[in-house]
């Protein structure tokens, strides 16, 4: 426990207000000094140890909490002696000043897979149009293809109404439920087409057809090379996709993207392009409606859609990777 420096004990026992319980003629300008919460009052040390507090766990504290509050650490550091009495707003303004917020948290994947950089690399490369070095030639292709499962079509009990003056679309809340598709989708990259296709079940041979799809079509039936980056999926997963696809499809070089970094896919921004503007609100007829509004989509994409102007590189890729590297060693 850390004492404070000499002369920082005050004679006397002290009440909230900061004179002593018995002193009524204290000075304002005195009380206002020494108040717990007045700028100043308390020693350095003990703010370090306080944002030293906010950084750890509750586990480690032996706390039942999942995160941590101002008050909650004010409270602990009153328990354990720290400090006589300290204000939830000391603390918060303690912790602003160094932007730590113990009360939020952020999901993240750890990259487990040791390739991660060499992998993610060359995705990066092919939307830059290069690959192993060289850049590509004018009738080589780059797709990206994903699929977007268990998208339901809900019928609402009751018809949606549309906006009015002053009201905002209204959507009934109970709707029934006439089934799903699967909805697999694949992006060239540097065109903005996109081809997609409705299944019942997401399987291997709803992805072939996909490719299938794909390379009987102009220009792609006769393109020199045409790379399909796909994530690890069960659909196209491994050695045993790349055997599968290019014997049937010589001129595919299928790029898989690293283990759990499904932001390196364009298809997913496309996905969530869909999600907003075609599925949102959900209230369909039919699944055949909702078959036809993904069809629908897809054409009027490409009518207004540009390739996405894709700015992450291999420079920010290493710069990001030695941050979170760094971060890491720090956390340990």
């Amino acid at each position: 426990m850390m004492k404070s420096p000499p002369g920082w004990t005050l004679a006397g026992k002290l009440s909230q207000s900061g004179a002593s319980g018995s002193s009524n003629n204290v000075s304002q300008d005195w009380m206002t000094l020494f108040a717990p919460d007045a700028r100043g009052f308390f020693p350095p040390e003990l703010v370090i140890q306080i944002k030293a507090l906010a950084c750890e766990l509750p586990t480690t504290l032996d706390l039942p909490f999942s995160r941590l509050s101002c008050s909650d650490i004010a409270f602990h550091a009153r328990e354990t002696g720290l400090v006589a009495t300290i204000s939830d707003s000391t603390v918060w303004r303690w912790l602003n000043e160094d932007a730590i917020r113990p009360w939020q948290h952020r999901c993240w994947i750890f990259p487990r897979d040791p390739l991660f950089e060499t992998k993610a690399a060359r995705i990066l490369d092919l939307y830059e149009r290069v690959w192993n070095g060289r850049r590509l030639r004018s009738d080589e292709f780059v797709i990206c293809a994903d699929e977007k499962t268990s998208i339901q079509a809900r019928k609402r009990i009751h018809r949606t109404l549309p906006p009015l003056p002053g009201s905002p679309m209204r959507v009934e809340h109970e709707y029934e439920r006439l089934g799903a598709w699967a909805y697999l989708a694949a992006l060239d990259v540097h065109h903005a087409r996109v081809f997609g296709s409705c299944h019942r079940h997401s399987n291997i041979a709803a992805f072939d057809a996909l490719v299938d799809t794909v390379m009987k079509q102009r220009p792609y039936r006769h393109a020199r090379r045409v790379y399909w980056i796909v994530d690890n999926g069960s659909l196209h997963r491994g050695n045993t996709c790349i055997k599968r696809i290019q014997a049937k499809h010589p001129r595919i070089t299928v790029v898989h993207s690293p283990v759990h970094a499904s932001w390196l896919n364009q298809a997913e921004i496309y996905f969530s392009i869909v999600q907003r503007k075609a599925l949102t609100p959900n209230d369909f007829p039919s699944l055949a409606a909702l078959e036809d509004r993904l069809h629908q989509f897809e054409r009027h994409f490409e009518t207004i859609a540009k390739p996405f102007e894709w700015k992450f590189t291999r420079s920010d890729l290493a710069l990001l990777l030695a941050k979170f590297t760094a971060s890491v060693k720090k956390a340990a």
